[in-house]
C-alpha cells in the first residue's frame, strides 16, 4: 500500500511539474488508440521534398479511394471519427498537409494552395492511386477545389466542407479580426487559444482542459510557422475564376454558425460550379465533420453512392 501511495504521489508531482506536457502525451495516445480502433495505420510517404505523415486504412485494392484534407493549423487527427465510417469499403488516405502535424514545417518551404495541391498529386502517385474522391475542410477544401479544377483526370469527385478560396460577401468574425490587424490563430496564451477554439465550432466535442492547454502550447510554439503558412495560403490565387473548371460531381456542406468563413460564400460556390449539391446545417460551425461526424459521414456516403 505504501508503494502504491508513493507511486501515486510521484505521478501527481510529475503531472503538476510537467503540465501541460502530460496533455501532449495523452492527446497523442488517445489519437493513436482511436486510429487503431478504426483500423487506420500511420504511414510515412516520401514525396519530392519531404516525407508526408498519413493515416491510411481500408482495403488496399479497393475500387475507390478517398483523400481527406484538413484545414489551416489543424492535422490529420481531425478526420478520425469521420473516416471510420469509410474504411470497410474505401481506401482512405489522410495526410498531414505540409507545414502541419507530423509532416512538419520548413521555413521558406512554400505553403500556397497550388503547391500544396501539387504535393497531394505526388502523394497519390507514390500511394499508387490513379483517381480519388477528395474531401476537404477550410484550407483543405481550397486545396480540394484546386485539385478538382486543375487535375480533373485525377479527381473522381470533390466534397467541400466550409472551404476557403473565395471572397465572402459578408465578413466573418475571423475577417473582422484580420481587418483590425489581429490574426486569432497566432496566439500567445491559453486564454487566446480558448477564444480561437470557441470560434472554430458551435458545439465542439468534449476535450479535457489538460489536452486543450497542451494544444494551446503547440500553437504558441508554432506561432512563427503558422504566420508563414497563413501568409502563403492567403496569397494564393482565388478560386472564383477556376470554379467553372470543376466538372466532377461536387458537394458543398456549410455550417450556418461558421465564424471563420461566412456562410454568405455559399452562393459564390453554387454559381460557379455546375450541378453542385449544397447543404447548409443550422446550429453547426466551421467543422461539421468534427461537430457531427456521423451525420457528415452519412451525407458524404449518400453523395458517393449517387455517383454509381
Amino acid at each position: 500500500m505504501l508503494l502504491l501511495f508513493v507511486a501515486l504521489a510521484v505521478f501527481v508531482a510529475w503531472s503538476w511539474l510537467s503540465y501541460p506536457a502530460v496533455g501532449h502525451w495523452l492527446y497523442d495516445l488517445s489519437m493513436a488508440l482511436e486510429a487503431k480502433l478504426y483500423k487506420l495505420h500511420k504511414i510515412e510517404v516520401p514525396i519530392a521534398e519531404m516525407s508526408v505523415s498519413t493515416w491510411q486504412g481500408g482495403p488496399y485494392e479497393a475500387a475507390s479511394a478517398i483523400l481527406m484534407l484538413h484545414g489551416y493549423s489543424a492535422d490529420k487527427n481531425l478526420w478520425l471519427r469521420f473516416a471510420r465510417h469509410f474504411v470497410r469499403q474505401y481506401r482512405v488516405i489522410i495526410p498531414d498537409i505540409a507545414g502541419h502535424g507530423e509532416t512538419g514545417f520548413k521555413a521558406g518551404g512554400g505553403y500556397d494552395i497550388p503547391l500544396q495541391a501539387k504535393r497531394m498529386i505526388q502523394l497519390l502517385d507514390v500511394c499508387g492511386v490513379e483517381k480519388v474522391h477528395v474531401i476537404g475542410n477550410s484550407m483543405g477544401g481550397y486545396i480540394a477545389a484546386w485539385l478538382a479544377a486543375t487535375y480533373p483526370d485525377r479527381i473522381a469527385s470533390v466534397a467541400l466542407i466550409d472551404p476557403a478560396g473565395v471572397t465572402a460577401p459578408e465578413a466573418s468574425d475571423m475577417e473582422r479580426h484580420l481587418a483590425r490587424g489581429h490574426n486569432p490563430f497566432l496566439i500567445n496564451s491559453r486564454e487566446e487559444f480558448r477564444q480561437l477554439y470557441a470560434m472554430t465550432m458551435a458545439s465542439p466535442p468534449w476535450v479535457p482542459k489538460l489536452i486543450l492547454d497542451a494544444i494551446a502550447q503547440r500553437y504558441e510554439r508554432q506561432r512563427d510557422e503558422l504566420e508563414e503558412i497563413f501568409r502563403d495560403f492567403r496569397a494564393s490565387p482565388p478560386m472564383e475564376p477556376k470554379l467553372a473548371e470543376i466538372k466532377c460531381p461536387a458537394l458543398l456542406l456549410w455550417g450556418r454558425k461558421d465564424r471563420l468563413i461566412d456562410v454568405s460564400s455559399v452562393p459564390i460556390w453554387s454559381k460557379g460550379i455546375a450541378n453542385l449539391r449544397v447543404d447548409v446545417w443550422d446550429g453547426v460551425g466551421h467543422m461539421p465533420m468534427v461537430e457531427q461526424p456521423t451525420n457528415t459521414a452519412r451525407l458524404y456516403r449518400e453523395f458517393l453512392g449517387n455517383q454509381r
